[in-house]
């Protein structure tokens, strides 16, 4: 893993609320946030895995909590939010990153299937702004009357084309970047807290990897596009660091794709020089016999 290119002071004072961050992606930006002066709240489902994922972090000399709460469910949010503000006296950061995902054809995807996915990515992610808006807005508990929050929501690349046996995760993305770009219009413009998205590509060691790019699936995959590679935890955590931190102090309403430009790739339809040598070909048989253009009657 790479060293960080920021300054490990860039956070300093900050406080971030995490939620999915006691694992996986999430895990990877409250340590990488940690890591850079931010105390740092990590909100799960399950209360095991927030304990363990906050005693790693304080083993590491970063000051962190755990809160075991479901996104979905409005007072666990609005006690997640209350818990970090009570723990650290302030919130600056909130980070989106409980997500649920599985492979399914969509005939075989029941409606509840679908609703419960849309609850956790889009419902959830509103929920936890919503709640977390009267500590993130400008003037709000222990923040300047005149510095606002800021908002990471993590989604996806799904949803710029299609993608096979995901309908419920495209979907509830598509409403995740829309929320993102709807609450960085009104709440940056009223509140000064800046709202984006960041949308990974595929990220190795990840919960995400292991269930929608099994091996069977990437080495067939990695046959037909040669782009086809796997990012790093690191990779969204750095990008992270970069909209959480004054770098990214003029960014608002967009959502970064973290991927290597995977979701641009297709096959080549031929081999590279098989081009050169064909368009020579082309060019020539089109000055001398022009395709298209208007004959006369006369």
């Amino acid at each position: 893993m790479a060293e960080s290119p920021f300054k490990a002071n860039i956070l300093s004072g900050k406080v971030a609320l995490l939620t999915g961050g006691a694992s996986g992606i999430g895990y990877e930006i409250s340590l990488q946030l940690g890591k850079h002066g931010a105390s740092v709240a990590v909100m799960g489902r399950r209360r095991h895995v927030v304990d363990a994922a906050a005693s790693s972090l304080l083993s590491l000399g970063i000051p962190a909590i755990g809160i075991a709460g479901d996104v979905r469910k409005r007072e666990d949010a609005e006690r997640a939010v209350d818990s970090t503000v009570k723990h650290f006296g302030r919130l600056d950061v909130l980070v989106n990153a409980a997500a649920g995902n599985f492979l399914v054809p969509a005939e075989d995807l029941s409606p509840n299937g679908f609703k419960t996915v849309m609850d956790i990515d889009s419902v959830g992610t509103f929920t936890m702004c919503h709640e977390a808006l009267r500590y993130l807005k400008k003037g709000g508990p222990g923040k300047d009357p005149s510095d606002g929050g800021i908002i990471i929501n993590i989604s996806a690349t799904l949803h710029y084309t299609a993608s096979w046996y995901q309908i419920h995760v495209s979907a509830a993305k598509a409403a995740v970047d829309s929320v993102t770009r709807s609450l960085a219009l009104e709440w940056g413009t009223d509140y000064d807290i800046r709202v984006n998205g960041i949308a990974p590509g595929p990220i190795k060691d990840t919960t995400g990897i292991s269930k929608l790019a099994p091996e069977e699936i990437v080495s067939g995959v990695s046959e037909t596009l040669p782009l086809y590679k796997f990012g790093e935890k690191w990779d969204i955590a750095m990008a992270a660091l970069y909209l959480a931190s004054d770098a990214g102090k003029y960014v608002n309403g967009t959502t970064l794709v973290v991927d290597g430009g995977l979701w641009l790739s297709k096959p080549r339809s031929m081999p590279k020089e098989a081009v050169k040598q064909m368009s020579r070909v082309v060019e020539k048989r089109s000055k001398e016999a022009p395709v298209g253009l208007p004959k006369s009657k006369l």
